[in-house]
């Protein structure tokens, strides 16, 4: 009796093993985000950073606002930005708006100096569409794709990992200081049941020796994928070219530029 009960018990377990069903593969982000591109249509973006130096304090960087794509990617940016603390080692305007190759800005040195009825700066665009503090860009397929490929795991729709700032230097085809090369980025990168980003946190510590350490925490979150999107150049007659001013303008003659030794305060 006792070997038919144990029979019936394992027969009983290896049927409810069968029967689990198999767990399925996540989306691939990078396939949901190249649907993402059409004319018209964007991301809402709500970004906070946090930069802590040492001795001087620290400085919190707020960024809100929304991004337009084409069939390729990012066409068009309405971003604010807001900053406390010591002041921002960006230099970004409180209010700037990209739409093809100029960058409109606005608000404080920006404007402070402008003739009487304008009120924007216009720039030849250098941000090559990165958006805020975040460094890492999953508007770009191939930047993505590598944090998907090289996250050490994945839990709960959160892909972890660690990147440098060489490999992030080579996938943007920029060339990146060598005090930064080797420092990692630890992540971690969220995503929905599409496969969409919703939300990258990252983190990366620079010391340089006896000017100090720094810590900065970037965390951005996406929102409203797929939405309609509308972002048009500020009017012309509010708008006054940066060739226009003089050399001794404290208007900025540009801005940032978006670069990683820029983001990470090396110059």
């Amino acid at each position: 009796m006792k070997r038919i009960v144990a029979g019936l018990a394992l027969a009983s377990s290896a049927a409810f093993v069968t029967a689990a069903p198999a767990q399925a593969a996540p989306a691939d982000p990078v396939k949901a985000l190249k649907k993402q591109y059409v004319t018209g249509h964007g991301v809402r973006i709500s970004e906070s950073a946090r930069t802590a130096a040492g001795s001087t304090g620290a400085v919190s960087i707020t960024t809100n606002g929304t991004i337009g794509f084409g069939k390729s990617g990012i066409v068009a940016m309405d971003l604010r930005t807001g900053v406390k603390g010591a002041g921002s080692p960006l230099g970004a305007p409180p209010r700037m708006v990209t739409v093809g190759n100029y960058t409109y800005a606005k608000g404080g040195l920006f404007s402070d100096e402008l003739p009487d009825g304008k009120k924007w700066v216009r720039y030849p665009n250098q941000t090559g569409g990165r958006a805020g503090s975040q460094p890492l860009d999953i508007f770009r397929p191939k930047v993505l794709k590598a944090l998907v490929t090289g996250a050490k795991s994945f839990k709960g729709g959160s892909y972890r990992g660690t990147v440098t700032f060489g490999r992030l230097g080579r996938l943007y085809g920029e060339k990146v200081d060598k005090r930064l090369g080797k420092v990692a980025i630890s992540y971690v990168l969220d995503v929905n049941s599409k496969g969409l980003v919703t939300r990258v946190r990252s983190e990366y510590r620079l010391d340089f020796g006896i000017l100090g350490k720094t810590t900065s925490t970037v965390n951005t979150r996406y929102t409203g994928w797929g939405s309609k999107v509308t972002i048009k150049a500020p009017p012309a007659d509010e708008v006054l070219d940066v060739s226009e001013l003089g050399t001794e303008s404290d208007v900025p003659q540009s801005i940032p530029d978006g670069s990683l030794n820029s983001l990470s305060a090396v110059e």
